[in-house]
């Protein structure tokens, strides 16, 4: 069991992260924003990811709040798979709640890029700007060195939109680092490198 350690103290924000890739779904996280805390305590539990994670925001802007936990978290994600030796590297997985459908695929490629297709209705939900969530994860990518594609399919309840979003990115997440048996020595890429 690895777990990654990661700080980030700017004027803006005091973020604290311990992380381990392969874990239960524990989490810990005291952070000023509700909402998001749910979403990072869905992305746990769906990806078996353990958190303890504090983040202060010195400036009361949600936004830096948002982009600095991404990018801790994706400087984790990153550090924790190590060579990438064994990992599936790729997964897709739909997931329902209730009247939203959210799919999501990614590629533990070493190369960030990201799109994101939503149609959120509502500018806010709970204590959460809606346009945070396509920030959450182009800031998480551009530090996982990860390729996603997540898009919503169906849905109307800003809620349940975010929400199968974040589920939808966990499961993808939690099964393309997973390791093959059959190749636990091997690189997944031709080129030799990823």
């Amino acid at each position: 069991m690895q777990i990654i350690e990661k700080t980030r103290t700017t004027k803006e924000t005091e973020i604290s992260l311990k992380f381990n890739l392969r874990g239960q779904g524990k989490h810990n996280i005291e952070m000023p924003a509700n909402f998001f805390c749910h979403m990072l305590r869905e992305f746990c539990a769906h990806g078996k990811f353990d958190i303890e994670l504090s983040a202060k925001s010195i400036d009361n802007d949600m936004h830096h709040l948002v982009e600095d936990v991404a990018i801790v978290l994706g400087q984790a994600f990153k550090e924790s798979l190590e060579d990438k030796r064994g990992i599936n590297r790729y997964a897709d997985i739909f997931i329902p709640m209730d009247d939203a459908l959210c799919q999501c695929a990614v590629d533990i490629s070493g190369r960030s890029y990201c799109v994101c297709k939503f149609d959120l209705k509502d500018e806010r939900t709970s204590d959460f700007e809606t346009v945070l969530l396509v920030h959450f994860y182009n800031t998480f990518v551009q530090n996982a060195g990860i390729t996603l594609h997540i898009r919503q399919i169906e849905g109307f309840d800003t809620h349940h939109i975010i929400e199968a979003s974040f589920k939808a990115f966990a499961r993808a997440l939690k099964i393309a680092c997973a390791i093959d048996a059959n190749n636990a020595d091997e690189l997944p890429s031709t080129k030799g490198i990823l």
